[in-house]
């Protein structure tokens, strides 16, 4: 699907947040790579599970064409600063829900980018079919946490030991999910 293009202000940025488009397949590949490297909050090592070019403009078209995923970006003077993706399932009886998950370049944290990315995707998920948005967070990204229950989200599970990350512990991943009627 796709949604029209909003503009935000925050702590002196302006940024827009928009469907992402086929062209952005270059870039999107570029900063994935680099987000992957910024944080060990998501679930790859930086080169792991590299989508190239043409993997982004399948995801892109895929997902502009599908009524239950939804592919956003976030620009700041024509840069990718990150993006976010609701991706929906096939099979009838996992119609009503998307998983989301979302990057942000460690650069433009604290600028409710990633904030607004999902408010995006509540918004569009609550005007459409869809009736529940689940998630996988970090039990260490305790910010990230906070803000998904102050837009809705319950925690519905916790997958022990589920993660191992560079200083050899292992990290529990928590599985949350909003549901709208």
């Amino acid at each position: 699907m796709k949604i029209n293009k909003r503009e935000f202000y925050s702590n002196g940025i302006s940024y827009i947040i928009r469907s992402a488009i086929e062209k952005d397949a270059k870039e999107l590949s570029e900063i994935r790579l680099q987000i992957d490297g910024e944080t060990e909050n998501l679930d790859r090592e930086q080169g792991e599970g590299f989508i190239d070019i043409p993997g982004f403009e399948e995801i892109i078209k895929t997902d502009t064409e599908g009524k239950s995923s939804l592919f956003l970006v976030a620009v700041i003077h024509d840069k990718i600063v990150g993006f976010s993706r609701c991706e929906g399932k096939q099979l009838k009886r996992f119609s009503h829900k998307v998983e989301f998950g979302v990057c942000v370049l460690k650069d433009f944290w604290g600028y409710g980018v990633g904030k607004n990315l999902l408010k995006e995707s509540i918004s569009w998920a609550d005007s459409s079919e869809i009736k529940k948005i689940t998630l996988n967070v970090l039990e260490t990204n305790d910010k990230a946490i906070e803000l998904y229950k102050k837009l809705g989200f319950e925690i519905e599970g916790v997958l022990k030991k589920d993660k191992v990350l560079s200083d050899g512990n292992y990290y529990n991943t928590i599985v949350m999910g909003r549901f709208s009627d």
